[in-house]
């Protein structure tokens, strides 16, 4: 749980804090008149505009597009090759990331040098995720439901602790700073406190360990009859090595059932939170622009953790259902945003808390079943792969996003 909470914690922050990136860099470092014409442009171009949406001259699909597009290059590659990379490794890795994260975006001078942050984010978001949801398959299977509330909970806690410290008073700034410490829990908890198994490759990759496992089951047959030796040595070819790329492609192909209604899922989600969000502004309510999108966010990851922590009480087969039910809730609210016929905010709230629902119960389950019906020789592939399903429909939604802030910032 703590894992999953860690690992997802930069990218959630990143998310909630999409707003303030387009919207909040420091006067103080724009020395020149050119630097500080851009700077007004980046902090303030909204207050100006004459659209009633109170657009960012940027939509935080950017913020988005960042945030995803590096996750989704390495769950499209990283699953044919991660083996090559022990598990301690990676995890140091996924670490190292987050924390670069936080500093980038907290120094930066320039809304690029905060998307290089959110870069960061995401490549340590992606490469922990195929890592531990791979990692599962050397644990019970009850442990997909830990993961789960840990990523539902990494939504929850940084939205929630990013809203409250920056609506308290505390500036952005300060507040990735004091973030600090999760990728730094990350590392003892998956290092001290995890019991990690004997058979998990911790400092060695995976080939090494198949080698070594194979050289000792030659020797075991040596010992035995010719007899013994015939009938074990063919059911051992069959299950020990490394995949090959063949039979890689093969899981791939019986993943597409769970993988393509969970994208759809993603795609309508992140529709709703990057593109349609900034645009749900009620001007009479008591929070301001930037407090509404940020609570916006927080409700939608409390309903991803409720949800994803209900793998113990309710499970969900049929995940086409859930991916429609989305895209109803993606078209409701495209149309509120042309039409503006919810009466407050209030209604919004919980169409997003209900989206949160949907969209963790659709992860949690896509997960459970993938680890359930497939064979132990491919399970640990088919985790990793399968986690592409979400990314690529983020992605997608990030670019949808552009063409629709475009043009209702220009009504």
């Amino acid at each position: 749980m703590l894992l999953g909470l860690c690992n997802n914690f930069a990218y959630v922050v990143m998310l909630s804090a999409a707003h303030d990136i387009l919207n909040q860099q420091e006067s103080r470092n724009t020395p020149d008149p050119t630097s500080a014409t851009l700077a007004v442009e980046f902090q303030g171009g909204n207050r100006s505009n004459s659209s009633r949406y109170d657009c960012n001259p940027v939509s935080t699909a950017a913020v988005l597009l960042a945030d995803i597009l590096p996750t989704l290059a390495i769950k499209l590659s990283a699953p044919f090759v991660i083996h090559k990379l022990p598990y301690g490794f990676r995890v140091l890795f996924c670490a190292f990331m987050a924390a670069g994260s936080f500093l980038l975006v907290s120094f930066s001078s320039a809304v690029w040098m905060s998307i290089l942050g959110v870069i960061f984010a995401s490549v340590g978001a992606g490469l922990g995720e195929l890592t531990f949801l791979s990692l599962t398959v050397y644990f019970s299977r009850d442990v997909l439901g830990g993961w789960g509330s840990g990523t539902g909970g990494a939504g929850v806690g940084g939205a929630l602790l990013y809203s409250g410290l920056t609506q308290a008073g505390l500036s952005p700034q300060v507040t990735l700073l004091s973030m600090l410490v999760v990728p730094v829990v990350m590392c003892l908890s998956y290092f001290f406190l995890l019991d990690l198994p004997p058979s998990l490759p911790q400092w060695r990759c995976a080939e090494t360990e198949y080698r070594a496992v194979g050289s000792e089951d030659r020797r075991a047959l040596m010992d035995g009859s010719e007899e013994e030796e015939q009938e074990k040595s063919t059911p051992e070819v069959m299950t020990a090595g490394p995949l090959t790329f063949t039979e890689k492609l093969c899981v791939v192909k019986g993943l597409l059932w769970f993988v393509l209604p969970l994208g759809l899922v993603y795609f309508a989600e992140y529709f709703i939170n990057q593109g349609l969000m900034e645009l749900l502004y009620f001007p009479k309510l008591f929070l301001s622009h930037a407090q509404q999108y940020r609570w916006y966010q927080t409700l939608y990851q409390v309903g991803v953790l409720v949800s994803r922590s209900s793998l113990c009480c309710v499970k969900i087969r049929n995940l086409w259902t859930l991916s429609l039910l989305q895209v109803v809730n993606a078209v409701l609210l495209l149309l509120a945003v042309r039409f503006q016929f919810l009466p407050s905010a209030w209604v919004v709230f919980a169409i997003v808390l209900y989206e949160g629902l949907l969209g963790g119960a659709a992860y949690v389950n896509t997960f459970y079943f993938i680890s359930k019906e497939t064979g132990d020789r491919h399970r640990e592939f088919a985790m990793a792969a399968a986690s592409v399903g979400d990314s690529l429909g983020i992605a997608a939604a990030g670019l949808a996003a552009f063409p629709v802030h475009r043009y209702f910032c220009s009504l």
